[in-house]
């Protein structure tokens, strides 16, 4: 078993978020991320600042000898680093700074995400206008190239906050849509071609290799590859519990009995009433019941998270979430049944 699956080592938080938050202050984004969990913080994303801050604009500002400019359509591979890439950089060196700032002396879990290697392919056109994941060579190109950028950002984040136990995060929300053939064309008149579920599975392990650490793979669309994933080295999976049909349930208790710990988004990711902390997780233990789990296996199996990033929620809304993500994971701790 890879280094990156096993999660045994690790005392995972019992809550934590799933990246982005609202607005432009980083820290006052890392001020409140810090101060909401207390063993499970997060490098924050805030997408709100525009080209290069958003998830797929920070992730290409870390390839390595790859590079893009921001094109009417999106994000497309540049001859060389430009504007965009420069103010990629500096946004990320900004985040960093204020999660320096805000984590002196934190010994607990500290979590970076990064778009994966197939949402990346989906994402970023080649040079003609299509995306990159149309190209087997470029897809394979763009993996090696984030997994070498990764290996240097996480050192990075190591030197900055050196008693924190460092868990990489791959956000992959278009994976599904990958391996079902799904991703529209430029024209939008047709679909790139499935990729094989094989080499989809290879490319993952390849960059989560780059991590010496857990890793844990978070998609937020339906039709989570649950198996696929966990084959891929990964040591939890990150979802919106909503969105799990009966398909699923034989998949999850297989994760669950295999070790692999499961990042539950029970918390809405946009402004919305709140329930009570246990009416959040009922759900869970719904779940648990129907798959005649153990009860006192939850709060070792789940991490409690939003659905989703929180960059759509009002700045008030989202600390109300990160809060509500905690009471209901120790909602969770104290009445498993």
């Amino acid at each position: 078993m890879s280094e990156n699956n096993d999660s045994d080592d690790i005392d995972w938080g019992p809550a934590t978020g799933v990246g982005s938050m609202p607005g432009g202050d980083a820290r006052e984004a890392a001020r409140t991320v810090s101060g909401s969990f207390e063993d499970f913080v997060h490098l924050t994303e805030l997408p709100a600042r525009g080209p290069g801050a958003d998830m797929v604009g920070r992730t290409l500002g870390l390839l390595v000898e790859v590079y893009a400019r921001v094109e009417p359509s999106g994000w497309r591979v540049g001859d060389r680093p430009g504007r965009d890439t420069r103010r990629s950089h500096a946004w990320l060196r900004e985040d960093l700074d204020a999660l320096e700032e805000y984590t002196q002396g934190y010994t607990g879990v500290l979590k970076v995400q990064v778009v994966g290697p197939w949402t990346l392919a989906a994402a970023l056109e080649l040079r003609g206008g299509e995306a990159a994941l149309g190209d087997a060579g470029a897809c394979r190109d763009l993996a090696a190239s984030l997994a070498e950028g990764l290996r240097g950002h996480l050192a990075d984040v190591r030197r900055r906050v050196p008693g924190a136990r460092v868990v990489l995060q791959l956000d992959e929300p278009s994976l599904t849509a990958v391996l079902r053939g799904r991703v529209r064309t430029a024209s939008g008149y047709r679909t790139h071609r499935a990729v094989d579920r094989q080499v989809v599975e290879g490319a993952l392990r390849d960059v989560l290799a780059a991590h010496d650490g857990p890793a844990v793979v978070h998609s937020c669309a339906p039709d989570v590859p649950f198996a696929l994933l966990r084959r891929a080295g990964a040591a939890a999976v990150s979802f919106d519990f909503g969105l799990l049909t009966e398909r699923d349930e034989e998949a999850i208790g297989e994760a669950v009995e295999g070790g692999t710990r499961l990042f539950a988004g029970v918390v809405p990711s946009i402004d919305a009433a709140l329930s009570d902390p246990a009416g959040s997780v009922m759900g869970v233990r719904t779940l648990w019941r129907r798959l005649g789990l153990n009860p006192g296996s939850l709060a070792d199996s789940l991490v409690i998270t939003p659905t989703c990033g929180l960059a759509g929620a009002s700045p008030a809304y989202a600390r109300r979430a990160l809060a509500h993500c905690v009471k209901a994971a120790k909602s969770l701790a104290d009445n498993p049944e």
